[in-house]
């Protein structure tokens, strides 16, 4: 089942973390990749969107990974 907004990489006071609704699911990164990796995996358990945000807190990569209805022709 799908996560309401699915799950957010963001920065948050120096490291990257994870998020869910507004709360932290998993533990902090040093590193962005490494976030965006851990989320990949949550997104995925919760087949859900994957949200990654920049430094400047914008999303600058949107992946999903639920049951997206095909709605292109063909």
């Amino acid at each position: 089942m799908s996560e309401g907004n699915g799950v957010h990489t963001v920065h948050r006071d120096g490291v990257w973390v994870n998020e869910v609704g507004g709360r932290q699911v998993g533990g902090t990164f040093d590193h962005k990749d490494a976030a965006v990796s851990a989320g990949r995996d949550e997104a995925m358990t919760r087949k859900a969107e994957h949200h990654i945000h920049g430094l400047d807190g914008r999303v600058h990569e949107k992946n999903s990974y639920g049951h997206d209805p095909r709605t292109i022709p063909g």
